[in-house]
């Protein structure tokens, strides 16, 4: 971590927390707010966006890097870097639909704060492992760097991975530096259909633990396939798996993996029907809660993905897997006691969750995420106090009076 010189930008987000700091006033951070649906409500008597903080900075698609403001548009960062021919690794969502804030753009920077990721992780990591450097301004109104713009580049604390995930509870990112990759010039996907969730997960985890390089693996039940394109008229619960390489190596190993599965009725669905799946499925499009539904991420083991698609069912709770079963997108009831079922489930599969969207009354009431353990808890409150000693950022947005 460094001390840059400032922009004028960033010299008004410092004068900007220094005055709450002083007047002991909670400050609201947001870009566009398109997020602002995610984990508790925030309370607050101001408000620090990076809306204006916008545009490209440095792209060397040689050094696979690209460096960008944090209010730029994640549109405008995706259309650049498929210009040269590449695309952001961690397949980040467009949520805007599930939470409300459709025809805002997101920002890179609210990307970066929630840490959020598509079907792609499940291959090659979250958001966090393809951040090489931030500028952000602390809760003590300093201006800091960390990382740079190659990989293993940090000493120390690795503010980086830290900041990305926090939703602005430790400082406001000004300024992102990503590793960017080739895309793959052909992509196809293996459509299962007839399957429950535990025969899909099982074909998943077949084909995750093949040679075949699998990029993405999701479950969808039968009452989401109809919103996922290029399975209309398959029956049943349907496994999906997309191989992403030189459309030739695609052919051949999607028509391995189908051949070693042995399945009737398997659908192969070529590059634009596959690119129209899987941003259905990264926008979690199969799940088409009701306006008055909360919606909730579990992450557990793989294998569980079925069981607690089982257990929150009784309770009108309906959903569908990602990441070969590992994620766990859930709707329903947006009321404690459904909650309740929701935190019992993904702690029965000794896994984590999130309340992504829920009313105000709820996400005030409840915890939005699981307790942390006492030793990682004193942690967390140690770090907030050094990066936001007055607790002014983005207070209680995770943890309550935290």
């Amino acid at each position: 971590m460094n001390h840059p010189p400032a922009s004028a930008a960033e010299e008004e987000i410092a004068g900007t927390i220094r005055a709450a700091a002083a007047a002991k006033e909670p400050l609201l951070v947001q870009g566009n707010a398109t997020k602002s649906g995610m984990l508790r409500p925030v309370q607050a008597a101001r408000t620090v966006s990076t809306a204006g903080l916008s545009g490209i900075t440095l792209y060397a698609p040689k050094e696979l890097i690209l460096t960008a403001r944090a209010g730029t548009p994640l549109a405008e960062i995706e259309a650049a870097v498929a210009e040269a021919g590449q695309h952001l690794i961690a397949e980040p969502p467009d949520l805007s639909d599930l939470l409300g804030t459709a025809g805002k753009p997101q920002t890179l920077g609210g990307v970066v704060a929630t840490n959020l990721s598509g079907p792609r992780r499940v291959a090659w990591g979250a958001m966090r492992d393809h951040v090489l450097g931030v500028r952000a301004v602390t809760g003590r109104a300093e201006i800091i760097r960390s990382g740079g713009r190659v990989l293993k580049n940090v000493t120390g604390l690795d503010l980086c991975k830290l900041l990305t995930g926090s939703h602005g509870t430790l400082g406001v990112i000004t300024e992102i530096t990503l590793k960017v990759l080739p895309a793959p010039p052909g992509t196809g996907t293996l459509a299962l259909p007839g399957l429950d969730a535990e025969a899909g997960v099982r074909v998943l985890a077949a084909a995750l633990g093949s040679p075949f390089s699998v990029s993405a693996a999701a479950w969808v039940p039968p009452e989401g396939t109809a919103r996922v394109p290029g399975l209309d008229g398959l029956a049943g619960g349907t496994a999906l798996i997309r191989i992403e390489d030189f459309p030739s190596s695609v052919d051949y190993r999607l028509g391995r993996l189908r051949d070693g599965f042995g399945l009737a009725g398997v659908r192969l669905l070529d590059s634009v029907e596959s690119r129209a799946a899987w941003r259905a499925v990264r926008d979690a499009a199969p799940l088409a809660p009701r306006p008055e539904d909360a919606v909730w991420r579990v992450s557990v083991r793989p294998s569980a993905g079925p069981g607690v698609l089982a257990a929150v069912a009784p309770h009108g709770v309906s959903g569908f897997l990602d990441w070969g079963g590992g994620l766990v997108w859930l709707a329903g009831p947006a009321d404690a006691a459904t909650h309740q079922v929701v935190e019992a489930a993904a702690g029965a599969s000794r896994g984590t969750w999130t309340l992504l969207r829920a009313p105000d009354t709820l996400r005030g009431a409840v915890r939005v995420v699981p307790d942390e353990a006492p030793a990682l808890a004193r942690i967390t409150r140690e770090v907030k106090a050094a990066l936001d000693p007055a607790g002014i950022l983005n207070p209680g947005r995770i943890f309550a009076g935290l």
